[in-house]
């Protein structure tokens, strides 16, 4: 099962430029979430914090008893092998076949022979739909294929957090559909815990099982799905909405006078959908998602704390255990 990652007010800048300040959730284990907010508002900046990749000024980020923060250099290392990492190209060798590409991790961190190296390889290879393609070099393919491919390589260590990286861009809306369809089937298989960072509302809307957003240069909200695809919140409603009238501009945030402007002459968002689209399931034939019944009871004990709307679409979409009522 994957691990919980929990994440205490962490703050990140680029000298005077502050990225986001007080992050502050917890990542339940095995369960998948999505992080969406607006070009810019430093998502993938969060993503290698998390893995200790860039080095926050304040918080701590605790991984299995490891703060990826503050610990010292030689255990973040060892952490880090708990992660996989899905970048948002692939990042894949130009001059390495995808078997090559796929095995490289083992082959840097590992003692394993070449033979458990091509057992683990194909396995991960036909996990990901990519067999008879492991010979292909990565511009020989496209990029869907590709993106299939880095994530094969984020996992053939077995790490219990995966981390990926706007999975969805440069692909069409088709492709993202599979890509979409493959995160919830992985998530089945081997019931690690996922972050997903994406402004796809497709992937929003379908995959996971928590989201959160960030924006103005903090963590707007973090929860249960169902918390921000009903939020009347407005910043969550107009990016969930993809209008223009709201507080996202076009250099992340408007001033308060065009805000104004928009208020004067009527441009009100519509209202936060009450109907939440159905998460996706496993493809048939795969065992269902252990974290369906872990979330359950976990949103079920914070019932009283959620809004009126958002409980009903819990309730909406509770599959009762057996013998009992939602």
């Amino acid at each position: 099962m994957g691990i919980e990652v929990i994440v205490e007010g962490l703050t990140k800048s680029f000298g005077t430029q502050n990225v986001w300040q007080d992050v502050t959730l917890t990542l339940p284990p095995g369960e998948v979430s999505v992080m969406l907010g607006p070009s810019g508002t430093g998502k993938t900046v969060f993503l290698k914090s998390l893995i200790g990749l860039l080095k926050p000024e304040r918080g701590r980020v605790l991984v299995g008893g490891v703060d990826m923060v503050n610990s010292p250099e030689r255990d973040i290392y060892e952490a880090r092998k708990m992660f996989g990492l899905m970048f948002q190209d692939g990042a894949l060798f130009g001059s390495m076949n995808l078997f090559d590409n796929i095995a490289f991790p083992l082959r840097e961190h590992t003692r394993k022979k070449e033979a458990e190296i091509r057992r683990i390889v194909m396995e991960r290879v036909d996990m990901v739909g990519l067999l008879g393609a492991e010979g292909k070099l990565p511009g020989e393919i496209s990029g869907g294929m590709r993106k299939r491919a880095g994530l094969a390589r984020a996992l053939v260590l077995d790490p219990q957090i995966i981390l990926c990286d706007e999975p969805d861009s440069g692909l069409d809306p088709v492709r993202t559909s599979f890509i979409s369809q493959l995160l919830i089937d992985l998530n089945a298989q081997i019931d690690a815990t996922m972050l997903i960072v994406t402004h796809n509302l497709d992937i929003a809307s379908t995959v996971p099982d928590n989201m959160g957003m960030l924006f103005r240069r903090e963590l707007v909200a973090f929860g249960p799905r169902e918390l921000l695809l009903t939020s009347d919140e407005p910043v969550v409603r107009q990016f969930l909405s993809g209008r223009r009238d709201g507080p996202i501009g076009m250099s992340e945030e408007k001033d308060e006078a065009a805000l104004a402007r928009e208020q004067l002459n009527g441009r009100e968002l519509p209202a936060a959908p009450r109907r939440v689209a159905p998460q996706l399931e496993p493809s048939p034939g795969l065992p269902p998602r252990q974290a369906v019944q872990r979330r359950r009871a976990r949103v079920l004990a914070m019932w009283d704390q959620l809004p009126a709307a958002t409980r009903e679409a819990v309730q909406a979409g509770l599959v009762p255990a057996q013998g009992e009522s939602a």
